[in-house]
């Protein structure tokens, strides 16, 4: 496996503000800009808080090359290319290649439900596509597709520049499972907010949090405390960072993300694509309690 102990740390997958349904790309850069100021150790285009699929792929690419023009160079960028469909996972990959980013995020084609064999060839055909590291995306309570060890293993034999995976299931056995399968050096990201903190102290590299959109530093001081072993503050980050990290899931991902990050000053509005919507105004009073209690408005 190639030296990768560059792809760690907490990677924030940035959200996509939106102006009169236009995405905001001027926002954009500046929410990349403000995440490497505060701390946060690298970014991540397109992940699920970014709403991908409700974006044109002209519209992911472009905020593709806006962030590595934002990030210039200060911290590593990384893409997620994947979709549905195969022929825009194609386009979206190698766009992202050609735009000089860091690594590759590709989610299990959703809604189709493959077979563990199609996962298999899908993912050999688009690491064959690109020589930068690529990771698997796991998040079957979106996709409403698992993949198991096999699996990962099978992939692992075809495509050499496969190196990890973002891991956002309630199964912390799976992290062990990898680990002990390839490696340390296999890059596990924490996918679920709330198990930050043990994933990592399993071994996970990394934090792919929604949350650093809010507070990329403490996010940040959390892998940091875990990679030193002071486990003792890790802890209190952990419960510190707990109700946040609650939040997140008060209503659909980034739902409560966007009205906090609006209210914070961080966005202009709290805008979305349908079928998405704002947040309720019940839900604004509960969050104004959770950013309050943060020490954030």
């Amino acid at each position: 496996m190639r030296e990768l102990s560059w792809l760690k740390g907490s990677i924030t997958p940035i959200v996509t503000p939106f102006r009169n349904q236009a995405v905001d790309y001027e926002t954009y850069a500046r929410l990349v800009d403000w995440q490497i100021v505060n701390g946060g150790h690298g970014v991540l285009v397109n992940g699920t808080t970014a709403e991908p699929s409700l974006l044109t792929v002209a519209e992911r690419n472009r905020l593709v090359d806006v962030a590595v023009e934002a990030a210039a160079g200060r911290v590593p960028v990384l893409a997620a290319t994947g979709s549905q469909s195969h022929a825009e996972t194609v386009e979206l990959t190698q766009h992202a290649d050609k735009a000089g980013v860091d690594a590759m995020l590709v989610v299990t084609p959703y809604y189709i439900r493959p077979p563990q064999r199609g996962l298999v060839e899908y993912y050999a055909d688009v690491a064959a596509r690109t020589e930068r590291p690529l990771l698997i995306y796991h998040i079957p309570g979106r996709a409403a597709v698992s993949m198991d060890l096999a699996t990962v293993k099978a992939i692992r034999e075809r495509a050499p520049n496969l190196v990890g995976m973002k891991h956002a299931v309630n199964d912390m056995a799976f992290v062990t499972h990898m680990l002990d399968a390839f490696g340390p050096e296999w890059r596990v990201f924490v996918g679920l907010e709330e198990l930050s903190y043990p994933m990592l102290a399993v071994g996970a590299c990394g934090l792919m949090n929604a949350v650093g959109n809010l507070a990329p530093r403490k996010v940040a001081d959390l892998v940091e405390a875990v990679e030193r072993d002071d486990y003792e503050a890790a802890r209190k980050l952990h419960f510190a960072l707990f109700e946040l990290n609650q939040s997140v899931f008060y209503d659909t991902n980034p739902i409560p993300i966007k009205y906090m990050m609006k209210r914070m000053g961080l966005i202009p509005a709290n805008e979305h694509r349908l079928p998405m919507m704002p947040a309720t105004r019940e839900l604004e009073a509960r969050l104004d309690g959770v950013l309050d209690r943060a020490g954030l408005l």
